[in-house]
């Protein structure tokens, strides 16, 4: 098995094309960002951090071991929801 190149979407294989169990490093729920993928994200993408189940986690990275929340009900200067940057243990899973 060849390892994935730059251009093969996280969520499959090359040898086969079938999805595989593990999600991607990195996702994120902001259509703007290079990571969102929407396929993924109807699957349903749990999040486990710091051995506690979060519902409110808008990205993740695995690798770099952080997720992005929402910060209260404040909002950026393009009408954007703030968000902050939690470092710690990452551990997503596929809900279905």
């Amino acid at each position: 098995m060849t390892a994935p190149d730059d251009n093969t979407p996280a969520s499959t294989t090359p040898s086969d094309g079938l999805p595989t169990d593990a999600p991607p490093d990195r996702l994120s729920n902001d259509p703007r960002s290079k990571y969102h993928d929407e396929t993924l994200l109807e699957r349903g993408i749990g999040i486990r951090f710091n051995g506690e189940e979060r519902h409110n986690v808008e990205e993740y990275c695995v690798s770099e071991g952080w997720i992005r929340v929402q910060a209260g009900r404040a909002l950026d200067r393009h009408g954007q929801p703030m968000t902050m940057k939690i470092r710690g243990k990452v551990e997503p899973w596929f809900r279905t």
